[in-house]
């Protein structure tokens, strides 16, 4: 299976730090935050990643260089000035990503799932990823998100009202079929589409109950790295 990183947000809410560092390249514990990706994906069998990027992305490609370095095959899927979203960023990769589901990763989260058994609980059964459909990774509600996303019933996901709300942890295996009618270049959030999918039947997700952050702020990426540093 390949793995998609999206490394493609300004980080707004992470300026000043932004300014003249892109996000996933910001560090936590002596390495960057999307280091700690790469490392996971590799110690779980990934051999071919993709990551998209716009702001800064040149320092990306030059940081992580092919990818050689954790035994991977780095490629990139390089955006215009202000990125294209989420779907929209998947949707400009796709030709680099082939015709099989694959594993995509948010590059501003931190967490400790395994890779192996997420992705291997999710594929080959195709019921797990179905056509148009993807297999979400989600968390409880933090702080700054207490309203979650969605709910799960069983691992069928639901709107929110319908249980239990919890975030979307930015971790899923996705079927390229989801993203086929988002034409190449156009900028789309994922939100339209998971709703589409849940009225669909097609999207299914499961609970993390491990370490997760999302390190949307300085304040949250002092205290992961503080705590990284201390483990």
């Amino acid at each position: 299976m390949k793995a998609m990183i999206l490394a493609a947000g300004r980080g707004e809410r992470m300026r000043p730090l932004t300014d003249r560092t892109p996000k996933p390249l910001l560090e936590a514990g002596g390495k960057p935050l999307i280091v700690w990706h790469l490392e996971r994906l590799a110690a779980a069998g990934f051999r071919e990643i993709v990551i998209n990027h716009a702001h800064l992305g040149e320092q990306i490609e030059a940081a992580l260089g092919n990818g050689a370095k954790w035994g991977l095959t780095l490629r990139y899927s390089p955006e215009p000035p202000g990125a294209l979203e989420t779907a929209g960023g998947i949707a400009q990769a796709l030709p680099l990503l082939g015709d099989a589901p694959f594993l995509v990763v948010n590059g501003d989260v931190y967490c400790d799932v395994d890779f192996a058994r997420f992705s291997r609980s999710t594929v080959p059964d195709a019921e797990k990823c179905p056509a148009g459909g993807a297999r979400l990774l989600f968390v409880a509600n933090p702080a700054h998100h207490a309203g979650g996303d969605f709910a799960l019933a069983g691992d069928r996901v639901v709107p929110a009202g319908s249980g239990q709300t919890l975030t979307y942890a930015g971790i899923g295996v996705f079927s390229p079929a989801m993203f086929a009618a988002v034409p190449p270049g156009q900028a789309l959030k994922l939100r339209p589409l998971l709703d589409a999918a849940i009225a669909a039947g097609t999207l299914q997700g499961e609970r993390h109950a491990g370490r997760w952050v999302d390190v949307g702020t300085p304040q949250r990426l002092a205290e992961l790295d503080a705590e990284l540093r201390n483990a």
